[in-house]
């Protein structure tokens, strides 16, 4: 798991634009309202070769009761937003506390202080964790640079002086922020076949959990986000170990609770992550929704098989065209991942709940398959036989050979005259040329494009 690393600082002072520049693109909305981020948004970023996960939060403001003046309309969030910051220092392995070298130390920065350094464990090397790191932000000229010296009051160390925004001297922070995380113990072995189970809050995650796990592993209930953390059940399923992960739902940004769900989400992302195969919930009373195709594309973005499972069919009016009405929609919706199976099932009832881990495992071995390089070449020769590359500039792409150069997911490699002429639609093209051969059921397939000269 990569360290997760927290920024926290009262509202307005620029924790949004530093977590853009860490992430690398403009993932967090930027604003000069106070207040203008509501939840606690997350992406990923490295350093020096160091990945971590970045966390950026709604403001805390200590002198109004821990309660944010924030813009008009958003009153509701006043409560939460401190909530998230607190749950994020307890979670984080590292805590980057933002100020404002612009307004100098104010009384809220010193309360922050204050919070996050009672949330600091004192460990048997007399070190405390999570480690805090000042950052004095807006600090573009040398006069507020050197003005940066007053923060030393916080009592939590060297303040950086940094820009967010032009990105000045935050390589000093992020080499202190990557030499303090801790070294990454090797994770023991595990052959098991990694199922998640994924999917938007109480859309039935856990209860197919219980169903495929055989035993009541995990609490069911009809509250929604009901499932915090990520929770792995190790199952032996047709002789062979499965480990299934849980997780919470997910919600799109606007609408994830504020507080521990959030946290909850970025499990569920990082679960994702190490799994082989997600399973993807939708649930069949409210139908498929852009949420569930965002999910979806989280799954394709980190090269996941997937089955999708549309639960809840007990609880549909249905005719004889209704499962080819709902499987239409969901391809439609869905038009980006067009290879995944999809069963219909009832958690409540048990329907079709046996052929969800037959599907899985199926899709698993089919993203473990690999094709000849001879059965590689002649899908290639034919695909350009028939439908030529179309030229540009009058120039032409020319495919001399191709090879499957790994499995998990299946990558080939094919060496043109040019691949900067290769278009993306030839290369869909040529996928499901591909898939024609062989389907790789539920499982996304790379086509990377390599120079050979003739």
């Amino acid at each position: 798991m990569k360290p997760i690393v927290a920024l926290v600082g009262r509202p307005n002072v620029g924790k949004s634009t530093l977590f853009n520049r860490f992430a690398g693109e403009r993932i967090a909305i930027v604003d000069d309202v106070a207040g203008t981020t509501r939840d606690r948004l997350f992406g990923e970023a490295e350093w020096t070769g160091h990945p971590f996960a970045i966390v950026d939060t709604g403001g805390i403001d200590p002198a109004h009761g821990g309660k944010t003046p924030l813009s008009v309309g958003s009153a509701d969030f006043i409560d939460e937003i401190r909530t998230q910051a607190q749950v994020a220092i307890q979670e984080a392995d590292a805590v980057i506390f933002v100020t404002d070298g612009e307004t100098g130390v104010t009384e809220p920065d010193r309360e922050v202080a204050k919070i996050l350094r009672r949330s600091q464990k004192k460990m048997p090397d007399g070190s405390f964790q999570p480690p805090i790191f000042l950052a004095v932000n807006k600090c573009e000229s040398a006069e507020r640079r050197d003005q940066a010296s007053e923060f030393y009051e916080l009592g939590l160390g060297d303040p950086y002086a940094i820009s967010a925004i032009h990105g000045t001297d935050t390589g000093d922070l992020l080499d202190a922020l990557v030499a303090s995380f801790p070294p990454q113990a090797a994770e023991e072995e595990d052959e098991s076949i990694k199922i998640a189970i994924v999917g938007k809050p109480n859309a039935g995650k856990s209860s197919l959990l219980n169903k495929l796990a055989g035993k009541e592993r995990v609490i069911v209930s009809p509250i929604a986000g009901t499932t915090r953390d990520s929770i792995d059940t190790k199952i032996e399923f047709d002789g062979l170990p499965v480990t299934l992960i849980d997780t919470a739902g997910i919600r799109r940004r606007g609408k994830i609770e504020h507080g521990v769900e959030q946290y909850s989400v970025l499990r569920a992302f990082k679960s994702i992550e190490r799994a082989d195969v997600a399973l993807l919930m939708i649930d069949a009373t409210t139908g498929i929704t852009t949420q569930d195709a965002h999910i979806a594309g989280f799954i394709l973005d980190e090269w996941k098989s997937c089955v999708v499972l549309v639960n809840k069919w007990d609880a549909i009016e249905k005719n004889n065209e209704t499962m080819e009405e709902y499987t239409a929609r969901i391809r439609n919706e869905l038009n980006f991942m067009d290879y995944v199976p999809i069963l219909f099932i009832s958690c409540k009832t048990g329907q079709r709940v046996d052929q969800v881990l037959p599907m899985a495992l199926r899709v698993q071995e089919e993203r473990l398959a690999r094709l000849t390089t001879s059965t590689i070449n002649e899908i290639i020769h034919n695909a350009q036989d028939a439908h030529p590359h179309p030229t540009h500039s009058g120039r032409a792409l020319k495919m001399y050979y191709g090879t499957q150069v790994r499995s998990d997911p299946p990558t080939f490699m094919i060496y043109v005259n040019e691949p900067k002429l290769m278009h993306f639609s030839y290369l869909r093209y040529l996928e499901n040329q591909i898939r024609a051969s062989y389907s790789f059921l539920g499982t996304p397939i790379r086509i990377v494009t390599k120079g050979r000269r003739e």
